[in-house]
């Protein structure tokens, strides 16, 4: 039997349990929870339709690999909420570790190249990394303005703690962030988000 082979499959039957892992964001007009799987094909599928609004050049086949494992590691550190005050996500020891061991499951040179892709992804300092980051952002702003606050409301999320979170869309696209900015204002406006 080849060994490769037989880590790999490993690996594509344990990142299943990514379909088991519940973000507090909610599906487009829906009361149910979105998990980190849907997440994750949701912003591939924006990566492919929304790349030439990226501020530079980006290598999309990377973007895409950035979004569709960025939250594997949540199969063992789980998902932390965006506006948690305690972890702020700020758990990159317990993620960096679950990186290690999900990833290494496969032969040792893909888990390697997978571990890198996923460490530029988090550090967020590459064009591509920056518009993963963006468009990770953008995705829960749509489900919570579809969801007349959704997370905000249910967690009193301030208009504030959202466009904090949220300014890091324009490092990626100036052009993603005007409309988000626009669609924060639209919130508030409508008394979705308070100051």
């Amino acid at each position: 039997m080849n060994e490769s082979l037989v880590r790999q499959i490993e690996f594509v039957k344990e990142i299943d349990k990514l379909k088991y892992v519940l973000r507090r964001t909610r599906l487009l007009h829906s009361d149910r929870r979105e998990n980190d799987a849907e997440h994750s094909w949701h912003l591939a599928v924006m990566a492919i339709v929304l790349a030439e609004h990226a501020n530079e050049p980006v290598d999309l086949l990377k973007v895409l690999k950035m979004v569709l494992i960025h939250d594997i590691v949540e199969i063992d550190s789980g998902d932390v909420f965006i506006y948690d005050t305690q972890q702020n996500h700020t758990n990159t020891v317990e993620e960096l570790k679950a990186a290690r061991r999900i990833f290494g499951i496969l032969p040792q040179a893909q888990a390697e190249a997978l571990i890198e892709v996923w460490k530029e992804f988090e550090a967020g300092q590459t064009a591509e990394a920056r518009f993963a980051r963006a468009l990770d952002r953008l995705e829960p702003l749509l489900q919570n303005t579809s969801n007349d606050g959704g997370t905000w409301k249910e967690f009193d999320v301030r208009y504030d703690q959202v466009v904090a979170k949220k300014k890091v869309i324009a490092k990626g696209s100036d052009q993603i962030w005007a409309f988000a900015e626009d669609l924060l204002k639209q919130n508030l406006e409508k008394g979705i988000l308070k100051k």
